[in-house]
């Protein structure tokens, strides 16, 4: 018995050790893409970082080209009434390594979620890693879809509104760089959350936590709060708010159908079995 246990014991350690190892070339690899991005300081702030507070971004220019082909000014953002100062004496300091940890995070996300997806792949059943076939890639995509959309569509929209926002005209806006970074960042990383939904709703349902039907029946309330969510980080016309909730909604709606072929999946299996029977 002591034997038996002993080798249980042992057989625990060599998976915690096991772990450990997968974390720490998880961790490594972040380390090594941060360190590049806050070697490639001027590159990171001036191209990536405080590229959405200048009127020469990219999506701002689409957005004024898209409002002369509609002709109408609505579009057309053609000020950012706002400076960025730093009004503590670590803050660049503390900003420049925040930043370049973000932009690790980022880049080193399809080794990391490999690295953790490769411990947890053999604990599953044979069925199930089958079905989880493809995970890292459509995961990695997923979420880089996601940080692109945060970074290029909703980050140039949310700071053009907080930026033309004013409870009286005697209160300037001048955002410190930690605010700014931070509320960047956080646009950044929610959008690569965000667009993990599909995955989520495939192991959900998986797991019969979510169906299809229960999914439909929330489809208005989650409309609903997708709008209103878009209407608060976008200007007051409609167009910007269809950019912002269109995605997240045609989201929703991927991810319905993912539950409805995980359920038939399920359905088909259950048939095959009473027939075995």
């Amino acid at each position: 018995m002591a034997d038996n246990n002993e080798q249980q014991e042992m057989s625990f350690l060599d998976h915690l050790e096991e772990l450990r190892w997968h974390v720490l070339r998880g961790v490594a690899s972040i380390f090594i893409f941060s360190v590049i991005a806050f070697i490639a300081k001027s590159f990171v702030f001036n191209v990536i970082i405080l590229g959405p507070s200048r009127l020469d971004f990219p999506t701002y220019t689409w957005l004024c080209e898209l409002s002369h082909y509609l002709d109408t000014e609505a579009l057309c953002i053609k000020s950012l009434p706002f400076t960025i100062q730093s009004r503590t004496m670590t803050g660049q300091f503390a900003m420049h390594i925040m930043s370049s940890i973000v932009i690790g995070l980022i880049f080193a996300f399809p080794y990391t979620f490999w690295e953790v997806w490769r411990f947890v792949k053999p604990g599953l059943y044979q069925n199930e890693q089958s079905a989880t076939t493809g995970a890292t890639f459509f995961v990695s995509l997923l979420f880089i879809t996601g940080v692109l959309f945060g970074y290029y569509v909703v980050s140039p929209l949310a700071i053009n509104f907080l930026s033309n926002y004013q409870i009286d005209e005697s209160v300037l806006n001048e955002f410190d760089i930690s605010s700014y970074i931070s509320t960047l960042s956080m646009i950044v990383l929610s959008g690569g959350v965000m667009f993990q939904l599909p995955m989520v709703v495939f192991f959900l349902s998986k797991s019969d936590l979510v169906t299809p039907d229960s999914m439909k029946d929330y489809r208005r309330h989650a409309i609903v709060i997708i709008l209103i969510v878009s209407a608060i980080i976008t200007p007051p016309d409609p167009i910007t708010q269809i950019l912002i909730a269109g995605p997240i909604v045609i989201l929703y709606e991927i991810s319905i159908y993912i539950s409805a072929r995980v359920l038939k999946s399920k359905q088909k299996k259950a048939k095959k079995e009473l027939r075995k029977v």
